[in-house]
């Protein structure tokens, strides 16, 4: 526990030590204002601004480029009008362009903003910089919706997977684009009788090659990052708080499946349920589901696995999406005490397809409580599964943060995996009961100069346990000119996360990175510079077993391009044999080290090509053998109705004699065509050399009605040896959104 404080103490630095900016940084990092007025009356959704009363605020204007350089405003104006009434917020966008050849990769929503032309909306209406509602459009009148959590910092903080209801159209005229929103405040949760809100908004325009901000973000920080908000007010009296607000969503579907490997019959089911969402008060949400169907949501990308541990994957179901970080980001990504996908999906072992186990019931409050304070409590009954051991848990979480400064917060969680059947015949480890509690310190400075995290969790279960703890820290300065970050966790022998992601344990670990960024004069190169990074392992009782170094440089292009070598030295102690290939080969004798030598490259193209590809490869040592591997994409986009994206791997692991010499292969095609704006296919084909699998999934999607959709969903699995059909299934489902 010492160690914690200690942490603690490390994290509360950095308020004591601002980050010094010149008088030009200062003045061209002052938040801009805009103002929303009251309409009268509605808007006509055309993209066109005809109304006049979109005249009468105060746009967001002037906005600043971010790439490929952050130091002047952008050449190509963009100006952002707001209004609203006690039922809708109204937003629109005139975007200055150089012509009409623009990338649209296709006519799904929720596209990524990167490699197209669109504009994005980002609303924080709490004011606290750390969580956001994002809404854009592209100039063929695509939409898209989304949640950013944890202030922006990564990529993994974006998740378009989540929907709301909402409407938009766009215009093209002759030198720009236009577009309109008309967003339900009942589709928002924001501070009853707030008049003023945070945000921001960043437009990419390929045809001049620039993005650009409202509220100016540097370079070394990303585009989408929370820190750097202007400010919305409301003039005319603040948006209204909604009073009845309840949407039901329900569904019913069916399908047949056949497993061939058991030699069953084929199963023709059908099954009805749906989801509620009930707005209580102005920042919170009780979100309820009964027998939940996730049989829409995209199978996973495979991937080859040469490591000893288990390979993450992203949660992708609806449901447990809003407000996600709240439950999700405790501790780290490898020493997570709750991963919402250990409730009801369990993983076949001969293919790797996450497979479902029913649902019976579940509920979910989670929001703001006011402006300091954020909520969650999650309770979820799954059913019993016989064939994986399984009884039917119950599992429950709770979690809280309280916001401390600017944009740091406290946090604690509660999780309680619960086992209320006479189910006994389990392959669990407790098949009773598993309980983690844990504290959080969430440390993001005002500047974002300074982010990090410290964290103490326990396990608690019925089998006794002393090393049943773990504890983190991280810490990372950004500058324009350097990147540093250290880290370091400590996972205890006995530490039993069942409802969390912990796939190693009794270790400790501490690491840095570091990478220093230079902006050469060259206008063909936007970033260059060297990076660094250290690691090493230890366990308790037996000293420092694995480590890892290695050094690099990486350059960042003007045509969107980026490149990175790197080389370096690694150690892995074996306590256990080990088969690096996960094919059945004579595995490598355990007691003993392994250092080897590696060095690898990558390489991204211009993502406005037609046809662009990303490379990555690595050569060297590889245990007491060699090993080499190529990886990557190649995409062509057939725009505006979609694009085929090549992703393959291959690894080559050539051990001596008895062990494995083995190729693994993983080719992943995936075809994803628009037929209209509401009307998507997406056909997903991926060959696994590693565990003999050829999956077929074919997902058709259409929508409608707003967030109402029919799916329909074949899958196929093969065996690669001899092309004998290993399961088959298709599905169909429909869901509607209806407000009450």
């Amino acid at each position: 526990m010492n160690l914690f404080f200690l942490s603690l103490g490390l994290l509360l630095g950095p308020f004591l030590f601002a980050q010094t900016l010149t008088f030009d940084e200062r003045e061209a990092n002052r938040a801009p204002e805009a103002i929303a007025v009251r309409f009268s009356e509605g808007i006509e959704l055309d993209g066109q601004l005809n109304e006049i009363e979109w005249l009468s605020g105060a746009p967001a204007k002037d906005f600043w480029e971010t790439f490929p350089s952050d130091t002047s405003h952008s050449t190509y104006p963009t100006e952002i009008y707001f209004g609203f009434d006690d039922a809708n917020l109204y937003v629109a966008a005139i975007c200055r362009t150089p012509g009409k050849q623009f990338i649209i990769p296709s006519l799904r929503r929720d596209y990524r903003a990167g490699g197209n032309d669109n504009i994005t909306f980002v609303f924080n209406p709490f004011r606290d910089k750390t969580n956001a509602i994002v809404f854009g459009m592209n100039p063929y009148g695509v939409s898209r919706e989304a949640l950013i959590y944890n202030g922006g910092e990564s990529s993994e903080d974006f998740r378009e997977e989540w929907d709301n209801k909402w409407r938009g159209e766009s215009f093209i005229g002759e030198d720009y684009w236009s577009c309109e929103l008309v967003i339900p405040l009942a589709s928002m949760r924001f501070p009853a009788g707030a008049a003023e809100w945070f945000f921001n908004s960043y437009r990419m325009d390929t045809q001049s090659n620039t993005r650009s901000t409202w509220h100016r973000i540097p370079q070394n920080q990303t585009i989408m990052s929370l820190a750097y908000m202007g400010s919305l007010k409301f003039e005319g009296g603040a948006p209204a708080a909604q009073g009845k607000n309840l949407a039901v969503i329900p569904y019913a579907g069916g399908g047949m499946r056949r497993d061939y490997q058991a030699g069953t019959p084929t199963d023709f089911d059908g099954d009805v349920g749906g989801d509620a969402k009930v707005g209580i008060g102005s920042g919170l949400n009780l979100d309820l589901t009964v027998n939940p169907d996730f049989s829409q949501v995209e199978v996973d990308e495979q991937v080859i696995n040469t490591t000893r541990f288990e390979v993450f994957f992203p949660e992708r179901r609806q449901f447990f999406l809003e407000n996600a970080d709240l439950f999700g980001s405790f501790g780290f990504e490898r020493a997570n005490p709750f991963f919402s996908r250990r409730i009801g999906v369990t993983r076949d072992t001969t293919t790797g397809e996450g497979l479902q186990n029913p649902i019976y019931f579940g509920a979910r409050l989670s929001g703001k409580a006011n402006d300091d304070w954020r909520i969650g409590l999650l309770n979820m009954q799954a059913a019993k599964n016989t064939d994986q051991g399984m009884p039917s848990f119950n599992y429950t979480v709770a979690a809280t943060q309280r916001r401390i400064g600017a944009r740091s917060n406290l946090g604690g969680i509660f999780v309680n995996k619960q086992n209320f059947s006479n189910f006994s015949d389990s392959t669990e480890r407790n098949a009773d009961f598993n309980r983690v509690a844990g504290l959080d310190f969430n440390l993001a400075t005002r500047d974002n100069a300074w982010n990090g995290k410290t964290f103490v969790h326990r396990s608690f279960s019925q089998l006794a346990g002393g090393d049943d703890y773990t504890h983190g820290l991280n810490l990372e300065y950004r500058h324009r000119n350097w990147n540093v970050e250290y880290d370091h966790v400590y996972v205890g022998q006995e530490f039993n996360a069942e409802v969390g992601f912990v796939p190693r344990r009794g270790y400790f670990t501490s690491g840095v990175q570091a990478a220093h960024i230079t902006y050469p004069k060259n206008p063909g190169v936007i970033q260059r510079g060297p990076t660094l990074e250290a690691r090493v392992f230890s366990q308790p009782g037996d000293g420092l077993t694995d480590r890892n170094f290695s050094a690099g440089y990486q350059w960042r292009f003007a045509n969107t391009s980026r490149f990175t070598t790197a080389g370096g030295y690694e150690y892995i102690f074996l306590f256990d044999d080990f088969d690096p290939s996960r094919t059945g080969a004579t595995p490598l004798p355990g007691g003993r080290g392994y250092g080897y030598w590696r060095a690898g490259a990558e390489y991204e193209s211009d993502g406005r090509k037609r046809l662009s590809t990303g490379l990555q490869t690595e050569v060297g040592e590889f245990f007491n053998g060699y090993g080499y591997s190529l990886s990557g994409n190649l995409q062509y986009r057939y725009q505006p109705f979609g694009s085929i994206d090549l992703r393959f791997s291959y690894q080559y692991i050539d051990l001596p004699s008895p062990y494995a010499s083995k190729a693994l292969f993983l080719i992943g095609p995936r075809i994803d065509f628009t037929f209209t704006k509401a009307i998507f296919l997406t056909t997903f084909l991926q060959y696994n050399d590693q565990i003999d699998n050829i999956n077929v999934n074919a997902r058709l999607q259409w929508r409608f009605a707003p967030v109402s959709d029919f799916f329909l969903v074949y899958t196929d699995n093969y065996d690669s040896l001899d092309f004998g059909v290993k399961n088959r299934s298709i599905v169909a489902k429909v869901t509607y959104w209806l407000n009450i």
